[in-house]
């Protein structure tokens, strides 16, 4: 196992411990994708692409992936619109776990590219979202999604709350993924 890695180049900001509920949640998510940024960075493609067994799951799939979820529920189900590029052209029936097995093939500049061009969408769909929101911000969290989930109609509030777990959670398997492939632990 190799020394740890500088990984000062992504920059990561803490969570305030106090304030409103959009900065709390907005913070969280923004912590999280700096993390799995971070445990991404300086590995090579053959890294990238080195599961843990028995998982199959890699650090280029979760990259991918989670570009994918940011889409899905800030551009498709927030906002409306139709899937974004690659994942408008994705047969999921052929393949349901198409985020995670395609990204193999990418280099990790396509992967960082379509992680971070997926964050920028939903940092602008978000922004114009609560920019919609009366001056007072009251009831921004309770917009609900122009396009419903499975379930039924979606608050913000309850986007925002599940990207915090879906960061967090894929944060902690990256975390494993990235003690593994080179013992580094200092996130």
């Amino acid at each position: 196992m190799s020394s740890q890695p500088d990984r000062a180049t992504v920059p990561r900001t803490e969570p305030p411990q106090v304030a409103d509920e959009v900065t709390t949640l907005r913070s969280f998510i923004d912590f999280y994708r700096a993390t799995i940024r971070r445990q991404c960075e300086g590995l090579t493609p053959e890294q990238l692409r080195t599961p843990l067994p028995p998982s199959t799951m890699t650090l280029a799939g979760m990259l991918k992936h989670l570009a994918y979820v940011e889409d899905v529920w800030f551009n498709v189900r927030l906002a409306g619109n139709e899937p974004a590029p690659p994942w408008d052209t994705v047969d999921w029936a052929a393949d349901d776990d198409w985020d995670w097995h395609s990204a193999l093939d990418d280099t990790p500049e396509q992967l960082t590219s379509v992680f971070d061009g997926a964050v920028a969408v939903s940092e602008r769909i978000l922004d114009q979202v609560l920019a919609e929101a009366p001056p007072s911000g009251e009831g921004a969290l309770d917009r609900i999604a122009v396009r419903a989930g499975r379930r039924g109609p979606i608050s913000l509030r309850w986007i925002l709350v599940h990207m915090v777990e879906e960061y967090s959670r894929h944060a902690g398997h990256a975390d494993l993924l990235r003690e593994a492939l080179d013992g580094a632990t200092d996130i």
